[in-house]
């Protein structure tokens, strides 16, 4: 297939996803079930191409679906507030490791006691099932107005329960292989998970504040580059927790809250910018997931085996989980209780699928159908009900945050000018109302030095400030030109103006 039609094949889909996504907003579905059955309707109709278009190689998915995570997290991170998370590390940090483990422990007995699965199956698939996904929780936090402490909780939790899931997944897939013995080979892997998430943070902590000084001493050429250099320095980590084998997707994510606490320059149009990759990394998940799917080999009764084992999944493990995890933490009954319906699967189980397929266990497609089948069912279950639950319990507050936008202002027709007056600049010692801009603009902000401040009217520009004026789009020319006007000629360039136009007239006469 030529590079030209995959290029035109990629923005269709994307395109096709906004619309799905606006789509899926206006019924209250989860846009991210919406991609993952974008992807399946891709499958089915790429089978049938001649060469078909389809998604067959295990490891490149598992490959891909890292790399998506991975920008999933620093988007989640980035948008983190130390204020509202410092207060949920540690129910977190729990609920990552030792609630995932006991998870584990319970539903793994629960399929092989009551679903019939053999053991080292039944374990492989509570291994898949039990972590929450970041994509999901991100996602659908966004739209639900609770309290501070209560989101980082969840969002923490869904961060950093990535890595123990990816070892108790390899670990349970040599299990399942006949290469490790299912006692001593998951009590070192639990070992492992706690020395991994410690150390990914401790890393992704100190490698978070070094790039927080770095990129405040560094000045870039262009406002741009600062969202780029952010994402590159939280990937940066990831590599060297992988490299230290510590947690790189601790790394990642706690590196990323760093940055994005860190009063970096540009901050809004960083978040942004994540916010925008976060989307085409989810987007791009879960249509390769859905590719990745084939719909056509699922059995009635993968679909029984999978509904019975979210639905004990839902209603006993998670509850029990969170029960445990978050004893003498400070949480109440009813957050207790959010907290158990909030545990969103979606991306990161039917990853975590791919390991088995990538590493070549005989059953992988097998454990990968009854993932995506009991991910499907989950988040149909979960997701679109999870504000009701909220209102329910009395958690439902009103939106915390402001919806803080970047110029251009598209709502208003206006936009934001910034100008740095420079050293010979004549604008220096000028007044504000000397400016004489176009109606209905305005000189919002002065930023001199580490100062900044809204000016009034006779407020003196010096040299070394910038100036922030809000202008309708249909006078920008006129400001520009006006703010030139008085850059080369101070406060009389007005009459300055006037003066050369008198003599060009008798010039002309």
């Amino acid at each position: 297939m030529s590079l030209e039609l995959v290029l035109l094949i990629g923005a269709l889909v994307l395109l096709a996803a906004v619309v799905v996504a606006k789509l899926g907003d206006r019924l209250g579905l989860p846009a991210l079930l919406l991609f993952l059955a974008l992807g399946v309707v891709l499958q089915v109709v790429g089978a049938r191409l001649d060469p078909p278009f389809n998604l067959t190689d295990g490891q490149l998915a598992h490959d891909l679906g890292f790399a998506a995570l991975i920008f999933i997290l620093i988007e989640g991170g980035l948008s983190t507030r130390w204020e509202d998370i410092k207060s949920a590390i540690m129910p977190a940090v729990l609920l990552a490791s030792g609630g995932v483990l006991l998870g584990i422990v319970v539903q793994a007995s629960f399929g092989r006691l009551v679903l019939g699965l053999p053991i080292a199956v039944a374990v492989l698939v509570a291994a898949i099932m039990t972590p929450t996904d970041s994509a999901a929780v991100f996602s659908v936090l966004r739209h639900v107005p609770i309290p501070a402490r209560l989101r980082s909780v969840l969002e923490g939790e869904s961060g950093l329960n990535d890595a123990p899931a990816v070892l108790l997944t390899i670990a349970a897939t040599h299990l399942a292989m006949g290469t490790e013995e299912i006692g001593l080979g998951l009590l070192v892997t639990g070992a492992e998970i706690l020395g991994e998430l410690i150390g990914g943070i401790a890393l992704g902590v100190a490698f978070g504040a070094v790039g927080v000084f770095i990129l405040r001493q560094v000045a870039l050429p262009s406002s741009g580059l600062y969202p780029l250099a952010s994402i590159g320095w939280a990937i940066v980590a990831y590599g060297l927790g992988s490299l230290a084998h510590v947690s790189g997707f601790a790394a990642v994510y706690t590196c990323a809250v760093v940055l994005g606490n860190g009063k970096l320059p540009h901050r809004h149009a960083t978040r942004s910018f994540a916010e925008g990759v976060g989307w085409v990394a989810q987007i791009g998940l879960f249509v390769m997931l859905g590719l990745l799917s084939d719909v056509t080999r699922i059995t009635w009764r993968d679909v029984g085996v999978a509904i019975a084992g979210g639905l004990f999944l839902t209603f006993v493990v998670r509850p029990l989980t969170v029960l445990v995890c978050t004893a003498g933490v400070g949480l109440g009954r009813r957050e207790k209780l959010f907290l158990s319906w909030g545990g969103l699967r979606g991306a990161v189980p039917i990853i975590l699928a791919t390991i088995p397929m990538a590493m070549g266990l005989s059953n992988a497609n097998s454990v990968f159908d009854l993932t995506f089948v009991a991910v499907i069912v989950l988040t149909i279950l979960n997701g679109p009900t999870l504000p009701w639950v909220a209102n329910k319990l009395g958690l439902m507050g009103e939106p915390d945050e402001l919806d803080i936008e970047v110029a251009p202002l598209e709502q208003i027709e206006a936009v934001m000018v910034q100008i740095r007056v420079a050293a010979d600049s004549q604008l220096h010692g000028v007044a504000v109302r000397e400016l004489r801009l176009p109606t209905n603009t305005s000189v919002s902000l002065i930023i001199r030095g580490d100062q900044m401040f809204a000016p009034h009217g006779r407020d003196l520009i010096k040299s070394g400030d910038q100036i922030l004026i809000v202008t309708p789009s249909a006078q920008r020319a006129q400001v520009e030109h006006r703010l030139k006007l008085v850059g080369r000629a101070g406060r009389l360039a007005s009459w300055a103006q006037a003066g050369r136009r008198w003599l060009e007239a008798e010039e002309v006469s």
